[in-house]
């Protein structure tokens, strides 16, 4: 997490973002990262293929994530309950609360992500595309859990709605 600051407005134009390939069925698109809004947000555009497996079940102990669905329906896991938000819907998960999140069965969807305050995350965006590629290995996801504030578990109410594809 970066320390509060004052900073200049960032602006991206959407031709200008940067896009990376997490899996074969879903994009992130960096829009902000902590070190360019002085620690206040990080903010990126998601966006899913019908059958993507979203992220797994994980939490923050750092920031709140916020969810703004633009297009589609997803399911997001939140604490041990599953919700289905769907064009329009938003949602904050605080810090230590479980979550996950995928498009619902048949669905693509597309959603802003949103973490207040805002950590340097884009690296570890990077680090995701890096293992599609096999550039990097889930290890080094699991080795990067406290640097980049993600924390993995096994969720088997979030593996039981995967199932239901």
């Amino acid at each position: 997490m970066t320390t509060n600051q004052p900073a200049a407005p960032v602006f991206v134009r959407a031709a200008e973002a940067e896009t990376l390939q997490d899996g074969p069925t879903s994009l992130i698109t960096l829009l902000a990262d902590a070190g360019a809004t002085g620690g206040t947000i990080t903010a990126n555009k998601a966006t899913f293929s019908k059958g993507s497996p979203g992220a797994p079940a994980h939490f923050h102990t750092k920031a709140t994530e916020t969810f703004f669905v633009i297009e589609g329906e997803m399911r997001i896991l939140v604490g041990e309950e599953i919700v289905r938000l769907g064009k329009g819907d938003f949602l904050t998960v605080p810090p230590t609360v479980p979550h996950a999140f995928a498009p619902a069965p048949g669905a693509e969807a597309e959603m802003l992500v949103v973490f207040t305050p805002g950590l340097q995350r884009f690296d570890y965006y990077r680090l995701l595309e890096r293992v599609h590629r096999g550039e990097a290995t889930i290890q080094d996801i699991r080795d990067s859990s406290q640097q980049y504030d993600n924390h993995y578990f096994e969720s088997p109410v979030w593996k039981s709605a995967l199932a239901e594809r």
